[in-house]
């Protein structure tokens, strides 16, 4: 096949689980969105056609985008072109087009049933000798059913129309179907797999935790430390296990005894917070190399993007955004605490603004973690770190607040245009067609924010970090006092907090970012509590009356 010049891969049908009329509609307009941001769902294809028809178009103006059904042939149409879509059951290579030709040949498999299932895609002509990718995956062998038009109407030399969100479809390195079959197969599992993989290893880490400390108490701060570090550890085990791509129970082992042995290693090494310093490090810097690099792992890692979802195929995706936050702002907060607590308030301020800086412009630029919510997050949890170590005014606070991400999106808007980078922020938001369409993207996160809320996974725990915010509160001096004498880990505990709200108020996942950076939130205030005065006091009083009973 790749002698006669046939680029193989597979194509997303949809967001989400959609059918096969949604599927070949948002190959027509060349945009697409969720279900839910539809007012009605897809009417059924029965009866009149023109009514049908009339039915989709006044259900696509109900969307919060430019969605124009059939928009590929419109615009043909107008260019004086006729169009023409067949269904064929076989395909020869005396079908394609001859090499060197203008020919364009593309196929498509036929959707079957509501599914989320990619679907085998073939494109022939000139130009189309390897994988296919374009640039809204920049992942070989993986391109959207959005794509489909831009690659037509560019192939004849036309305009691409503002409305369509999709990239042209390209070709790239050799013709490889074995590593188009592994990326499938590895992109199948993400969901299924992190009950078993991450949520069964954290109840287990949780259930021992509690066991040791009501049998031995005086081991339960020690038995808290390991369990902090597991979990900040856990995302780290899981971008090696991307990279592995091991079997379910395999990957399971992997972050069940790899997280903890991890932990124990650190706190054999390091005390205090040095060790909660130097775990947030690594797993934040494993993270910003690989997006640096432009590798694949972290998109099929078990907390990267989801791609098959059929939203995010490169760089960040909420989940990581929600933790990084955390382990960012909070984790600079321990390395200051732990290795600079001597440091001047100034020092420790510049500090803090330098790290979020930093870690905006690799999660968020658009060659590297692409995520537009880390120009906002990053920044905000810095500046707010920062105003707290160094005990500045509320109304500076407020200004720096405010004025931090508009200048970190600004600047990477800048980077993003003057490096091609042609990511999210770009498309979305400096391509948008003008105010309305810039409100049409605002309402379209705040829809899917609140309707993240109405999910049945999500909503189980909810009723939890209301508990526990409520709990926050009213022993809010019990938790001033666990940082008493340790202001910059207390300033990131804040900066972390203030980063968790941002991302929940402004993403489209809001319930997803509030959940896992609170459950972050918890792992680092549990380590405070375990290296306190009071806690560290109390442990050794109790040594020692165990002892001296033990001697008697």
């Amino acid at each position: 096949m790749a002698e006669a010049g046939f680029a193989p891969g597979v194509m997303s049908a949809g967001l989400g689980t959609v059918p096969p009329e949604q599927t070949y509609l948002d190959v027509s307009q060349g945009n697409r969105v969720f279900d839910s941001l539809y007012d009605e769902p897809l009417p059924e294809r029965n009866g009149d056609p023109a009514r049908w028809w009339g039915e989709v178009v006044e259900r696509a103006e109900s969307a919060p985008a430019e969605i124009v059904p059939d928009l590929l042939q419109s615009t043909l149409a107008e260019a004086g072109l006729r169009s023409r879509f067949s269904e064929v059951r076989h395909v020869s290579l005396k079908q394609l087009p001859p090499n060197g030709s203008d020919g364009l040949l593309i196929v498509i498999a036929r959707p079957t049933g509501n599914s989320d299932e990619p679907l085998p895609i073939g494109i022939a002509g000139r130009g189309f000798d390897g994988n296919l990718t374009s640039d809204s995956t920049r992942t070989d062998g993986y391109v959207l059913s959005t794509d489909v038009a831009p690659t037509i109407l560019e192939r004849l030399g036309l305009d691409v129309p503002s409305q369509m969100s999709g990239q042209p479809i390209r070709s790239e390195g050799p013709v490889d179907v074995a590593a188009i079959e592994s990326l499938v197969s590895r992109m199948d599992v993400i969901s299924s797999r992190r009950g078993s993989v991450i949520g069964l290893p954290i109840f287990v880490w949780l259930l021992l935790t509690a066991i040791v400390a009501l049998a031995w108490r005086r081991a339960a701060p020690v038995a808290v430390r390991l369990l902090g570090l597991s979990i900040v550890y856990l995302p780290l085990l899981l971008l090696l296990g991307a990279a592995l791509e091991p079997s379910e129970g395999a990957e399971a082992l992997l972050v069940a005894l790899g997280a903890p042995a991890l932990a124990a290693a650190t706190l054999a090494l390091l005390r205090d917070f040095r060790a909660l310093a130097v775990a947030s490090a690594a797993t934040v810097l494993a993270y910003a190399i690989d997006v640096i690099a432009g590798s694949p792992l972290t998109s099929l890692s078990l907390l990267g993007p989801n791609p098959g979802l059929g939203v995010r195929f490169y760089g960040i995706g909420n989940e990581l955004e929600a933790l990084l936050a955390v382990l960012v702002v909070a984790g600079t907060g321990a390395a200051l605490t732990g290795f600079a607590r001597a440091w001047p308030q100034r020092k420790l301020a510049i500090v803090f603004v330098l790290a979020g800086l930093l870690a905006a412009f690799v999660f968020a630029a658009g060659r590297f973690g692409a995520d537009v919510g880390a120009a906002i997050v990053f920044p905000v949890g810095a500046v707010v770190a920062a105003v707290v170590v160094a005990r500045r005014g509320r109304r500076i606070a407020l200004l720096a607040v405010v004025a931090a991400p508009f200048a970190v999106l600004a600047l990477l808007a800048l980077i993003d245009l003057l490096s091609g980078a042609n990511a999210h922020l770009t498309r979305s938001v400096l391509d948008a067609g003008g105010l309305s369409d810039l409100a049409d993207v605002a309402q379209r996160r705040l829809q899917l924010s609140a309707h993240s809320f109405s999910r049945p996974v999500l909503l189980a725990f909810l009723p939890l970090v209301v508990a526990l915010a409520v709990l926050a509160w009213v022993r809010r001096d019990t938790l001033r006092s666990w940082l008493d004498g340790v202001p910059a880990m207390r300033a990131g505990l804040v900066g972390a907090l203030a980063a968790t709200v941002v991302g929940t108020l402004a993403n489209d996942s809001g319930a997803l970012l509030l959940e896992i950076g609170t459950a972050y939130l918890l792992v680092f205030t549990g380590f405070a509590w375990a290296e306190s005065p009071q806690t560290t006091g109390a442990a050794s009083s109790q040594t020692k009356s165990y002892t001296s009973v033990t001697h008697t």
